[in-house]
């Protein structure tokens, strides 16, 4: 359920009218709702009229925080992929070889998944409708691209089996993450068994080399 802000109202006190100010949302609690009005009705299919309804303010009380309804979603993907980038970025900087830099990349992506599960929801939906979703896309891509990279070089060193095409792995990979904004839901999740952990086992379980 949406938090209903107060409304702005006047109140007179010894004779003087004192302004009680703007509705009470912070643009950070303004934007999280913003994003779960966008995953139940689609990006698309959300006005600002929508938005003010959900929110319980005016559309005027929406651009006090931003601009337009396109910032709103450049500000949520921007979340989602800074995050998601950052997982990559600092994995790389461990200077591990493939398998480690590769599981702690599908290890982290999936804790940032369930912590930031409505922001990541919205970036898996985009469709590519406009330029800002398309730069979006490439950005979630290149992700993509760097778990092919680190699972065609593991093959080449013989930690990973050479019988599976790199490209698709990595797709499969990602598939198998991202399917979990589909059905996770934190209170139903059991805290002995670690979703990230448990994704880690199954896809590098199976992509490793066997033994001799």
């Amino acid at each position: 359920m949406s938090p209903t802000a107060p409304s702005t109202s006047t109140t007179r006190k010894n004779g003087n009218s004192t302004r009680r100010g703007r509705p009470g949302y912070d643009r950070e609690t303004l934007l999280r709702v913003c994003v779960e009005v966008f995953n139940r009705h689609g990006y698309e299919g959300t006005s600002m009229g929508v938005l003010a309804e959900e929110l319980g303010i005016s559309k005027s009380a929406i651009y006090h925080h931003v601009k337009s309804k396109e910032e709103i979603l450049d500000t949520a993907l921007s979340h989602s992929l800074s995050e998601l980038e950052r997982v990559v970025a600092e994995a790389e900087a461990l200077n591990a070889d493939p398998v480690a830099e590769l599981e702690t990349i599908i290890r982290e992506s999936v804790n940032v998944l369930t912590r930031s599960l409505p922001y990541v929801t919205l970036l898996l939906r985009l469709r590519g409708n406009s330029e800002l979703e398309t730069a979006a896309l490439r950005r979630r891509r290149e992700i993509t691209l760097r778990i092919a990279a680190l699972i065609r070089q593991a093959q080449q060193d013989g930690a990973l089996r050479s019988d599976i095409d790199a490209r698709t792995a990595s797709r499969l990979a990602m598939g198998m993450v991202n399917s979990i904004v589909d059905w996770y839901r934190p209170e139903r999740v059991d805290p002995g068994s670690p979703v990230a952990e448990t994704v880690v086992h199954l896809l590098l379980g199976g992509l490793r080399a066997p033994r001799p």
